[in-house]
């Protein structure tokens, strides 16, 4: 960092350099922009931090996060209650919605199992989860889980465990994507996309 900035320009850029996606280089170009700006992108920007840290909580029914709890899509009632999507965090749910697709409703996990990275059953929502599917209004638990090594593992967890619960689990489909040519896609999408075929 320049001698010539100051303390309060170097820890803006070091908070921003945490975000995902962000590195140093992007964090100093974020921060220039920012200070360039302060009416129109800095001052907003504080006070819309501000009020996310104060109102934002996480919901205690399914773990998303809102201004009230239960979060908007929980106290919905035009919300398919027999329905439970299974996300690995907040991101995936939002990327649900954005869809427009899903009319249920959602557990978010806060994660998956790793034994690499020390992550158990106690570390997730899993028991609350439990909880949920046992409920007499709630008929299928789908999980929407990452197509990864450890997103497989926990799905494979929550299966077994909501197994006794008495409801239908399903997994999202898995293959070829909506405008996708088979010559671009690895050889593990299209095997996939082969095992979930179904009749046309």
């Amino acid at each position: 960092m320049a001698a010539s900035s100051g303390p309060e320009i170097e820890r803006l850029i070091a908070l921003l350099a945490k975000l995902p996606g962000m590195g140093p280089r992007s964090a100093r170009r974020a921060t220039l922009a920012l200070l360039k700006r302060r009416e129109q992108l800095l001052t907003p920007l504080a006070q819309a931090l501000a009020d996310a840290a104060e109102r934002v909580k996480t919901c205690s029914t399914c773990g998303a996060l809102d201004t009230r709890d239960p979060c908007a899509v929980c106290a919905d009632p035009e919300r398919d209650a027999g329905m439970i999507c299974v996300v690995e965090e907040v991101g995936a749910l939002w990327a649900m919605e954005r869809g427009g697709s899903f009319r249920g409703r959602y557990h978010v996990m806060g994660g998956l199992l790793s034994a690499l990275d020390g992550v158990g059953p106690d570390a997730l929502r899993v028991g609350s989860l439990i909880a949920r599917a046992e409920a007499p209004e709630v008929t299928e638990v789908i999980l929407a889980l990452p197509a990864t090594v450890d997103g497989q593992t926990t799905a494979h967890y929550l299966a077994e465990r909501l197994a006794p619960c008495g409801v239908t689990i399903t997994m999202i489909a898995r293959g070829v994507p909506v405008g996708g040519e088979l010559d671009w896609l690895d050889d593990g999408t299209i095997a996939q996309a082969l095992r979930a075929r179904r009749p046309a």
